[in-house]
Parts: C-alpha cells; structure tokens; sequence
C-alpha cells in the first residue's frame, strides 16, 4: 500500500484499468467486450485486495464509465473502491469512428463532471485527472483552476493531470497543488522516468502510471501470431510497436522476464508490473481486464519485490533486445 501523494488515499500497489472495457465502436477501442465479464473483472479485483479503479468517459463513449457504475451499485459500501476518472478528451456521436478531440475550457469541464457522476451513480470523483494536456492553448489557469475549484467545492476529492510533462506540471501547480500524475510506463515506454516521476517526487505529487504491460506485450502471451491477428477494430493493430523490428525487439525483451518470473514463482506479467513499482516515487500501476481470469497474471505484482540482482538482469535485457526508449534501471545503475 501506498499513499497518493498528500490526498489521505492508500492504494493498493496495483490498479484496474477499464480501458478495453469501454468495447469496440470507438477510434482507440479494443474490440467488443462482454459488460457482464467486465463486471465480473471488477468484482474479482476488489475480492483480490485491489482498492481503486481508474476508467475515462472516452473508454467507449461513456461506456467504460456506465460499467463501473454498475460495478459499483452491486457492491457494498465497505467494499467499493476508489473510483478515478478523467475529462478533456470529447467524440463526435455523429461520427464514433472519428478521432478524439481535447476540450478543457470551464464549461465543457463542467458538463463533463456531471456526465460523469451520472455514469458512475455516485455524488463525488475520488480523482479528476485531465486526460489530455490542451492542443489549442487552453491556458492553466483556465483547466487547472476548474479542477482546483472542483476540489475546493467538494465534488471531487483529489485533481490529478494525464500525460502531462514538467513544463505543464510546473504550469498547473503554480495555480493550485497537482495531486497526482498518470503518465504512460513500462520496460518498454521509460521516458517519464527521466524527469516527470522525479518531478513529482519532489512536489508531493502521486504517480500512478499506466500501460505497464505495454498493451499486452511484455505479458508473456503475445506472440508474433497473435500480434498479426489483431482485428481492425483492435487499436494494436494500427500501433508500431505491435509490427516490425519493434514487436520483434519488445517480444525478445518479453522472453527475457521468464528467468526472473521463475525464480519469483511469478508471471512475466507480474515482473513487468514490479518493475514499474520498483522506481522510488511511483504509487502504483493501472493493469487493465476484461475477465476475472486476467487479474491472475498480474494481481500479486505487488507484493513482489524485485532485488539489485532482478534489477541488473532486466535493465541487461533492455539494453541487450533495444526495446524502447528511456532509463533502463531505478537509481540509474
């Protein structure tokens, strides 16, 4: 367990993501999904010690976020998690195809927290995060403040960004305290490692990162087969790192967790996931499912410590498959 930054929230180490859960239909959808199953996923994760959900109304539409609600409606008080979601990010209902769009002027947050507490069935976010940074100059002071008055008000707990650098970090804490940060992680995609998880350490900001299996990639059960026969309407199957000398490069780095993951009594899966946890300011990691049986690869990720020794063999297999980009190692060894 770990605490979110200043917010008073203890997580557990690991989160569930609902992104695929949101279904197929949408530009960056994952396929059709079973609304049953993705209840289900839910369920077994707060069965499983899991505390917290995170989820977006650009996850299908609303669609992600109308499941957790449900989730969370057949849950009991005690047992309901934390729920995170997300706002900038809009959809033309005309055109569902089409590419997502960034608005983060105040009124268009507004709408969207109603939205959202409407879908979600509840009366308070525990987390706002943008999901975004804006495109068309949208200043700080306009989204960050909505966010901060938000918290003021009580309508939400606590007000995070997404995939924000330091320069915008800078910019948004210097108009009210940013609580946390979700930028992209893994042993493929470790940029952020670089500077913003370290900004956020020494602002007392949270980090809960997200994509620590790469989509699916360093979980140990995709293969060059699978990867070819992704559907059209799967996002991976447009994505470069799924196609080329990447796929090749990111599964032999895949390969590489096994020797680790034996000596754990673990999965790929759940290497993939401590590695990400290993690094000093990270709160915890979002691992999406779409069915209970998922959560069994990656659930124990964080009670699993890696060692120097873990750590050397891993940032050696980076280095070795010339997967990704970014520092191969916590504490820079």
């Amino acid at each position: 367990m770990a605490e979110l930054g200043r917010t008073g929230m203890v997580l557990s180490r690991v989160g569930l993501g609902t992104w695929a859960q949101g279904g197929g239909g949408w530009a960056a959808g994952w396929g059709p999904q079973d609304d049953r199953e993705s209840q289900a996923a839910i369920r077994a994760a707060v069965e499983a010690g899991i505390n917290w959900v995170d989820t977006a109304p650009a996850y299908g539409h609303g669609h992600a976020e109308e499941v957790v609600g449900q989730a969370m409606a057949g849950l009991a008080d005690g047992d309901r998690p934390y729920v995170f979601t997300k706002l900038g990010r809009r959809w033309d209902p005309a055109d569902p195809m089409a590419p997502l769009t960034t608005d983060l002027t105040a009124a268009s947050i507004r709408q969207e927290v109603e939205d959202s507490l409407r879908r979600l069935r509840t009366e308070r976010i525990d987390l706002l995060q943008v999901h975004w940074p804006p495109a068309d100059g949208t200043p700080a002071e306009e989204y960050w403040g909505a966010l901060v008055r938000l918290r003021e008000q009580g309508k939400i707990r606590a007000a995070g960004v997404s995939n924000h650098d330091v320069g915008q970090l800078e910019a948004a804490e210097r108009v009210g305290h940013v609580d946390s940060l979700q930028p992209p992680f893994s042993m493929i995609r470790r940029d952020v490692a670089a500077a913003e998880i370290g900004w956020c350490a020494a602002h007392g900001t949270g980090v809960i990162v997200y994509s620590p299996l790469q989509a699916g990639l360093l979980s140990g059960a995709m293969t060059p087969e699978r990867a070819a026969a992704l559907p059209a309407d799967d996002w991976r199957a447009r994505n470069p790192e799924f196609a080329g000398d990447r796929l090749s490069r990111n599964l032999a780095l895949a390969e590489r967790l096994r020797p680790v993951a034996e000596r754990h009594a673990a999965t790929p899966a759940a290497v993939a996931v401590a590695w990400v946890l290993a690094w000093p300011g990270v709160t915890g990691a979002i691992v999406g499912a779409r069915r209970p049986e998922q959560l069994r690869d990656w659930a124990a990720a964080g009670a699993l410590r890696l060692d120097d020794t873990d750590l050397d063999e891993l940032a050696g297999a980076i280095e070795a498959t010339g997967a990704g980009t970014g520092p191969a190692r916590p504490g820079g060894r």
